[in-house]
């Protein structure tokens, strides 16, 4: 039984509290052996109410069993806000072992918790200043570090918690977290060893309610079962709601987390008064602490509820589920909440970050004092190391300003600040005030906005920052301006990086609210880049009529915005003499903002288009300009072109570094839209290295929930690989229902190139009697040798049905078709497949990989060992003054000289050669 008074048995859960127990024995033994074990660090993971705090209160037990010291955390959803929230819970109990640290290590963990004054330390001090406290707290003894509820710890505790996580094997220390999947957490995508919790089995979801409830009739039994999808949590708390005396019908399809919530909430509307307002302070206090203005008298009902476990000895509170506290605020009303913020802001110190906290939130409107409170909190916040936490403080100052002038001071503050978080993107004089109030507020806040945008900075914060400028500006607006249009401009974009669909209501509500004509441009980002699949269609004529002109634009930042709109709907070609352009003037001194973006837009059409030498020298050239001037948000699109070309070619290495490097700055900062680049390359990788479960996985990542969600139009470019994977994996249903779905978003109406992949999707899932007919059209789309990976792949997926149903001429005819177009590309897997069913249908391959290499050439063998060493194209070239393209067509050649088909087995085959020259 723990100190809290749970008793309940894990029924179901044998494996997974194995697992843990074994975790928690490798701490013991890394401690007792001083050695090194298997990982520091373990993530238990799963959705709302399938028992991830239970495993961890079990885990907690037995590492006190093996007398194992445990640290508890916890990430709270009222208090994701709050700087160092978190890391400020696991100090707390270590005062002795803090003052016992070296004056450095102490001054860290001081600043940044608050106790001491002092500069902000970087955040490799911070950790090492965190890992050496936790080492000397296990110093007698090995150390448990517990947390829950990962997703809503405040971002900088979240991120020293990650960079701390990936130091701890063989410390004698671990680190065992719950994370609730869904939520964006940073933990999601962090690579840590993880166990996924699921729902339970049939056969152990009986057992439960069974044994917590003997006496429910059959009939309702079988309705909790149904209802509850295996959740333990629903099992544990619908009965009361289900058969003949339930006070409300059944809930049908509501989801199980919200049911539950909806559960919760009948109970507190059934508590009285007294009772309701006293769980509001706990739940909005985050604590667990028990203090003055709380009675434990009061919250008594509630805990006999079943909604809190009141401390035997503490009088701590801590909430039975997340899910509980949730549903105590949701059902409060907003004055009953700014009251309660208002008592709670009175138990802490004046100054202290939570009392600012706490009155910013009790207040309705305006209000200076705490305007300036939390201004001097941002201070604070940015001295402790956390300057992107004293932006959302300053950004909330300013909405709270009464007055323009200490509204435009603040939102420029935040501004600034930006600036030296994200790198100096922008000559500064452009964030000097202007002369009317709306006009610099305005300005400030686009220039914020894109600051952090640019360089890859929190969607989130960007999003508040825009709607809150659009809130302010001043009615009725008889016009646009500049300032209007590029702020809806720029939140356009945070939108499609945020890949949310709330994000975009927002955007298309904040345009309703203002009431006026969107000016063409914006309308064709809006319906073209924005929400492609379900708004594009009817802008064609007018995006098209806009390409038709671009020859005539002499704005490079207009051309550009055609480009982009042209990009989900596959009309860069009509923009790519203007968008080269644009590059030379960039290269030129002139308008590198616009080069970088026209870099990006000519790099994804060559990738699409297969001028994958053309992508990569677009990339070498593009990521020295975003490298110079900081803008690491296209960089990454750089990257991403990178990825997919390694991961057409084989080149799996590469493909790995490139996309671990994205998913680690994109994660923390929910730029989904890098993370779904991300896992495309990794499709295409696992795709063509016969992965097909792993490549199915990552497609889906990006085409869900639906096959095509309107607010993802990465989706777009992701179709054929998801399907492809689909059919390979033996998923068939799901194929044809990827299939049905695509269809019926009607995308295939938007370019030729989304015809081919619908036509080319709807032939690989056609049934035996209608595949060639199916095939035959594909292959038959206009424009279609335009796309010639996919075109190829396709080629490829008919040989193979053509060669099982024994029509091997046919057969031959695709595969050689196909090959070709693979190793033109360079495309090595997928040329390795073309041979192998080439060879399949009898057919001897132009260069079997078994045949004898032929010598190579003195310069062939030169950039052969030095790509063995390690070395990139770009610098193989600077060496031997070669193009990084001369330097791919070498390597293109000499792979089937040695019989290899990738950079990787370069080592070992020059191993086996003359080392003399061939001449």
């Amino acid at each position: 039984m723990s100190e809290w008074g749970s008793n309940r048995r894990l029924v179901g859960r044998a494996c997974e509290v194995g697992a843990l127990r074994a975790f928690v024995d490798s701490v013991a033994t890394a401690f007792a052996d001083s050695v090194a074990a298997d990982g520091g660090s373990l993530l238990v993971v799963g959705e709302a109410g399938v028992g991830k705090t239970s495993l961890l209160d079990a885990a907690a037990a037995h590492a006190a069993e093996l007398d194992i010291r445990v640290l508890h955390a916890s990430g709270v959803e009222f208090e994701a806000e709050v700087s160092f929230a978190g890391l400020h819970q696991l100090v707390a109990p270590l005062a002795a072992e803090l003052a016992a640290l070296p004056a450095g290590s102490r001054r860290a963990i001081g600043v940044a918790v608050g106790l001491v004054e002092g500069a902000a330390p970087d955040r490799l001090t911070l950790t090492n200043a965190l890992l050496a406290l936790l080492a000397r707290a296990a110093d007698r003894t090995a150390l448990l570090v517990v947390v829950d509820d990962l997703q809503w710890l405040d971002r900088a505790s979240a991120t020293l918690f990650g960079s701390l996580a990936r130091r701890l094997g063989g410390t004698g220390i671990g680190l065992l977290g719950v994370v609730r999947t869904g939520e964006g957490s940073v933990f999601e995508d962090a690579g840590l060893p993880e166990i996924a919790i699921g729902p339970l089995d049939d056969d152990a979801a009986t057992v439960l309610l069974t044994e917590a409830f003997p006496e429910l009739p059959p009939r309702a039994a079988r309705q909790v079962l149904t209802e509850a999808q295996g959740n333990p949590l629903a099992l544990i708390e619908l009965p009361a709601h289900v058969g003949p005396g339930a006070a409300e019908p059944p809930l049908g399809r509501t989801p199980v987390g919200r049911r539950l919530q909806l559960t919760f909430a009948r109970r507190i509307d059934a508590l009285p008064a007294g009772t309701r307002d006293q769980l509001l302070l706990a739940a909005l206090d985050g604590t667990g602490e028990l203090f003055p203005s709380i009675s434990v008298a009061e919250l008594e009902p509630a805990e006999r509820a079943r909604l809190i476990r009141i401390h035997p000895v503490t009088h701590g509170i801590r909430f039975r589920h997340p899910l509980t506290r949730s549903a105590v605020v949701e059902l409060s009303t907003g004055e009953e909440r700014r009251e309660a913020h208002r008592r709670l802001a009175g138990r802490h110190p004046v100054g202290s970050e939570r009392r600012a906290w706490h009155l910013a939130e009790a207040a309705s409107g305006p209000d200076e004092q705490t305007a300036q409170l939390l201004e001097e909190s941002a201070l604070k916040t940015k001295g402790r190391g956390d300057p992107v936490g004293a932006i959302g403080l300053l950004l909330r100052a300013a909405e709270l300003s009464p007055g323009p002038e200490e509204h435009h001071r603040r939102v420029m503050f935040a501004t600034y600040l930006g600036a030296d978080v994200t790198g100096d993107l922008t000559d500064p004089q452009a964030l000097l005030p202007g002369r009317d109030g709306h006009g610099h507020t305005m300005a400030a806040a686009v220039a914020a906005a894109a600051y952090l945008v640019n360089s890859g900075g929190d969607i989130d914060t960007v999003h508040r920052l825009l709607l809150g400028a659009l809130r302010n500006v001043g009615r009725p607006i008889a016009a646009w301006d500049e300032p209007l249009g590029e702020i809806i401009y720029v939140l356009q974009a945070n939108c499609s990086f945020g890949c949310r669909a709330e994000l975009s209501d927002d955007y298309w509500a904040a345009l309703d609210r203002l009431g006026l004509a969107v000016p063409e441009i914006l309308a064709l980002l809006g319906n073209t880049y924005l929400e492609p699949a379900r708004r594009a269609r009817p802008s064609l004529p007018l995006l098209d009529e806009a390409i038709a002109g671009i020859g005539e634009q002499a704005d490079h930042a207009h051309a550009v915005r055609l480009g982009i709109a042209a990009l989900y709907v596959d009309r860069i070609a009509g923009c790519r003499s203007a968008l080269w352009r644009v590059v030379e003037h960039g290269r030129g001194g002139g308008a590198i903002a616009a080069a970088i973006k026209a870099f990006v837009l000519l790099g994804f059409d060559a990738v699409l288009s297969g001028d994958w030498d053309g992508a990569l020298d677009l990339g070498d050239e593009g990521l020295a300009f975003t490298t110079r001037h900081h803008y690491r948000l296209l960089g990454g699109f750089l990257q991403y072109d990178r990825a997919m070309v390694a991961a057409a070619r084989g080149d799996r290495e590469t493909v790995r570094r490139l996309t671990d490097d994205l998913a680690a700055w994109a994660a923390p900062n929910r730029i989904d839209f890098v993370l779904q680049l991300a896992a495309h390359a990794r499709a295409v990788d696992a795709l063509g290295n016969g992965e097909f479960e792993t490549a199915y996985r990552h497609a889906a990542e990006i085409c869900s929930p639906e096959t095509v969600p309107a607010h993802k139009p990465a989706a777009l470019w992701v179709l054929l690989d998801l399907v492809e994977a689909a059919v390979r994996a033996g998923r068939t249903t799901q194929a044809r229902a990827h299939v049905a779905d695509i269809r019926r978003s009607a995308v295939a109406d938007l370019s030729p190139r989304l015809a081919l992949t619908t036509a080319g999707a709807t032939a690989m899932t056609a049934p035996a009697p209608s595949f060639r007919e199916a095939f035959d059209t594909a292959l038959a789309t206009p424009g279609a040798n335009r796309w010639p990976f996919a075109q190829a792949r396709i080629r490829l997926a008919y040989a193979e049905r053509l060669r099982r149903a024994k029509s091997t001429t046919e057969a031959r005819h695709q595969l050689t078709n196909a090959l070709d177009t693979f190793e033109r590309l360079g495309a090595v897997p997928w040329a390795a497949r073309a041979r192998t069913e080439l060879r399949a249908t009898g057919l001897p391959t132009p260069r079997p990989p078994s045949a004898p290499p032929s010598p190579l050439t003195p310069q062939e063998r030169e950039i052969a060992d030095l790509a063995a060493a390690g070395l990139t194209n770009k610098q193989i070239g600077e060496r031997l003054y070669l193009s990084p393209r001369t330097v791919s067509s070498h390597l293109y050649n000499l792979f089937p000289k040695l019989g290899i088909g990738s950079r990787a087995a370069l080592r070992d085959a020059l191993g086996q050669q003359p080392t003399g020259d061939s001449r």
